[in-house]
Formats: structure tokens, C-alpha cells, sequence
């Protein structure tokens, strides 16, 4: 499968080719994308996809995702805020549940995929899990040194990118576009 995805985080990049090694992923080939303003995953998702299929070769899929954490102690927050909602996203989560009982949060994942012939498939993945008081370990991005999946003891950051590949809320995402794409059969196009 030849793919575009839609971002600019780098990181993103390298979780789609973990969780997707058959697939040609590279980035679109773009300076900017427009603002992420939707008031749903969906939303934004679709809207990168959109733009990045205006940037990218026409027998490629384009790939829009968003994504964020939802604190259970924040009424869901930050959610669709959680890449801009601070300069340092996470000391800021730590402060606002300072003195929370409920440190219960889930990682949400949205994949909006637009094909060569304009078909749109929508996909999301969860992680639940919870917010810990501390930081800890050094691999992932984002709000993964705090985040501790349910059934582990480490955060994400401790268990690192290989377990990331297979388990994280992109990992169950990008398995639940692979398998839309192969039940329509629109997996066998784009190469």
C-alpha cells in the first residue's frame, strides 16, 4: 500500500511505518496544514486528509489523523487540545490533577484515509489507562512519560516504542485501517 500521511510530527511518521511495515508510508509534502479547529477528531482528521490530498500523488491513500489524552478528572480534557493546550503539555496535566482523586485517561486516536478515488475510510483505536504523578522513561512523545496503560505498571515513555508499535491507541488505529482497507479490497490498489 502507498500512503501519504497527512503531519508534520515526525514521530507520527515513525509509529505509522512500526505499525505498517508493508506499507510505503512517507510524509506529504507540504509547509503547512490548516488549523485544527473541528470540534471532533473527525473533524481534523478529515481536514489534514483533505489538504494532504491536494499535496500528494493521486494513486496514494492520504492519511489525516488526530489525536489526544482525555483525563477523566478534566470532564475529558484535554482532548482535542492536548497538542496545543500548553508549552509543556504534560506539566501542565500533572498540575491540573494535582489533589484529583480520578487519575483515570484514555489516548484516542482518529484516522480519516482518503483514497486515490476519493473514498474516505474512518478508523479510531483507545488506550485506557491512567495519569501518574511523575515522569518516567525516555522513549515516546508527547504525554507518554505519565501515562500508564491499564494492566502495566510502567508508562508508556518505560515501555517504549516497540511496545508502542503494537499496542498503543495508533497502533490499534493504523490495524483498524489495515483491516477496513483489506474488507473492501481497497488494499490491493495504490502501489
Amino acid at each position: 500500500m502507498r500512503a501519504r500521511l497527512a503531519t508534520g510530527n515526525r514521530h507520527k511518521l515513525d509509529e505509522f511505518r512500526r505499525a505498517l511495515p508493508d506499507w510505503e508510508i512517507e510524509l506529504v509534502e507540504t509547509t503547512s496544514y490548516p488549523p485544527e479547529t473541528g470540534s471532533t477528531y473527525v473533524a481534523n482528521a478529515r481536514g489534514k486528509a483533505e489538504h494532504g490530498r491536494l499535496h500528494s500523488p493521486g494513486d496514494a491513500w492520504v492519511v489525516g489523523e488526530d489525536s489526544g489524552i482525555e483525563a477523566m478528572g478534566l470532564k475529558g480534557g484535554p482532548g482535542l487540545e492536548s497538542a496545543r493546550w500548553a508549552a509543556d503539555g504534560v506539566a501542565r496535566l500533572l498540575e491540573e490533577l494535582d489533589g484529583v482523586g480520578d487519575r483515570r485517561a484514555r489516548y484516542v486516536c482518529t484516522i480519516v484515509a482518503i483514497g486515490p478515488e476519493g473514498q474516505e475510510v474512518v478508523v479510531e483505536g483507545t488506550l485506557e489507562g491512567a495519569v501518574v504523578s511523575e515522569r518516567s522513561g525516555n522513549e515516546g512523545f508527547g504525554y507518554d512519560p505519565i501515562f500508564v496503560p491499564e494492566g502495566e505498571t510502567h508508562t508508556v515513555a518505560d515501555l517504549g516504542d516497540a511496545w508502542k508499535a503494537s499496542n498503543s491507541h495508533r497502533a490499534r488505529a493504523t490495524r483498524a485501517l489495515a483491516a477496513a482497507l483489506q474488507r473492501s479490497g481497497s488494499s490491493r490498489g495504490g502501489r
